[in-house]
């Protein structure tokens, strides 16, 4: 599904916008800003348009003024969505799938905590959500293991402990928000288990409310979960990232979904 929502209104491109600076992590470009020497980080997954957008890293710088330590990576490798290249969103969308973006944001986890960053959120815009789902489904430290001349190792390990213990690890980010999610389905909701917030539009074609609302029901049913399920009124798919700086009325809407991931940041990584 690609169509004219998720491309309305496109950024115009300013790779030197914003308080922070472009550095390599996990083997991606990425915009940070915010201070290294804090334990909490908060990777911002952009939409279709891209880490160079300046209102993604205005959300990026004011994350940061919060007191995390905030990452945008480019997960498209210097070519985003882009009208003037002829490529349709569909076809676009065959070199820089979400799938590859999950591959991708595990080398940046990984670097966030060998750097000392303790404690990991993270926010998804449209593109960005499906990734971000992906990322909040994931729990397990390892995804194999070898044992090589094993010693100590019973029988009821082998059945038990080894599965209890990566079941009892720490999930991969401790909580999440998707704003205006593309691609998101109902298993990938019943799969998440960190507490997750969703933020969506009155005017989705891609997340409309009767399917956040579908996302509200599986997520309650799962009380060991916290969640959040927020539709605002008046405003369209892409309204917290591509939204009129001069329209009062779009600035608060986008402003007031940027508090409310700000609050749920605050409230679990820490």
């Amino acid at each position: 599904m690609a169509g004219n929502q998720c491309c309305s209104n496109p950024p115009v491109m300013d790779p030197g916008s914003g308080e922070g600076s472009v550095e390599e992590l996990g083997g991606l470009k990425v915009y940070t800003s915010g201070s290294p020497s804090s334990k909490m980080a908060v990777i911002l997954i952009s939409d279709v348009f891209g880490y160079e957008a300046p209102n993604i890293r205005m959300v990026a710088d004011k994350v940061a003024a919060s007191g995390f330590f905030v990452v945008v990576p480019d997960f498209f490798h210097g070519d985003p969505f882009a009208y003037s290249n002829n490529k349709p969103l569909a076809v676009w969308l065959k070199d820089h799938g979400t799938d590859k973006g999950f591959e991708e944001v595990k080398p940046v986890v990984e670097a966030l905590k060998s750097k000392g960053f303790s404690s990991l959120g993270a926010a998804g815009f449209c593109w960005g959500a499906k990734v971000v789902t992906e990322i909040s489904k994931s729990k397990s430290i390892i995804q194999a293991a070898v044992l090589l001349h094993p010693s100590f190792v019973t029988l009821d390990d082998i059945t038990a402990k080894v599965v209890t213990e990566i079941s009892k690890s720490k999930s991969i980010i401790q909580a999440a928000v998707l704003l205006h999610p593309s691609f998101v389905t109902l298993d990938d909701i019943t799969g998440v288990n960190v507490p997750i917030a969703i933020l969506g539009a009155e005017i989705d074609d891609y997340s409309p409310p009767a399917l956040l609302k579908q996302f509200e029901a599986i997520l309650i049913a799962k009380p060991e979960v916290d969640s959040h399920v927020e539709i605002f009124p008046n405003v369209k798919h892409g309204w917290t990232l591509r939204y009129n700086v001069n329209d009062e009325a779009a600035v608060n809407s986008a402003e007031e979904a940027h508090r409310k991931m700000l609050e749920w940041f605050s409230k679990y990584v820490n």
